[in-house]
């Protein structure tokens, strides 16, 4: 059975690891969830309310790792998805992580990135030159990392698959479906 990786960590979008969690399920794919290490993550519920700037944050569901980033090895996987929330910004520090996500853009193997999750490719210096969507307040570091930010619900850059948030999810798994199979049918 093809393994898919989900990157993520404590304070990560619930929405946004269970729903591509699984939809890959569904489609027959084996998923393991890696993080910095193996615990019982605390994911983070955000949602948008009339007149705010940003978003709200509530505690979400807990789920347990199933792998540490530093025992990964990348070639085990056929795909990588990188939710959003908190947890890119700080597991973006991680040298583990930051290998993991090297190999998947250096291979060309399918990513989907969604909201926070395209920090990780801009700290792993793979962005330059290439074009993402990403939660709208990103754009800048986006613009930083060398690569066009796209205001975009499902933006396809060959094996990368990007979308701005959790409303995003059918147009953005749709589209990562689709290069998934293409790539590393279930």
């Amino acid at each position: 059975m093809a393994k898919v990786l989900i990157l993520t960590g404590d304070a990560a979008e619930d929405l946004e690891v269970f729903y591509p969690y699984q939809r890959l399920l569904e489609e027959g794919y084996e998923v393991h969830v890696a993080a910095p290490e193996v615990k019982k993550l605390q994911f983070v519920v955000h949602d948008f309310v009339d007149g705010f700037d940003t978003y709200t944050e509530k505690l979400g569901h807990t789920w347990p790792a199933d792998i540490a980033f530093a025992d990964v090895d990348p070639a085990d996987y056929v795909a990588l998805v990188i939710p959003g929330g908190r947890a890119p910004e700080y597991i973006r520090n991680d040298a583990d992580c930051l290998r993991i996500v090297k190999h998947f853009y250096g291979e060309s193997k399918p990513v989907a990135q969604l909201c926070h999750g395209p920090l990780l490719a801009a700290a792993a210096g793979v962005l330059n030159g290439r074009k993402t969507s990403a939660y709208p307040a990103l754009a800048v570091d986006i613009r930083a990392a060398g690569a066009e930010w796209v205001d975009g619900d499902a933006v396809v850059d060959g094996n990368v698959v990007s979308g701005r948030a959790w409303p995003d999810h059918p147009s953005w798994m749709r589209a990562f479906m689709a290069v998934l199979k293409e790539h590393a049918p279930a």
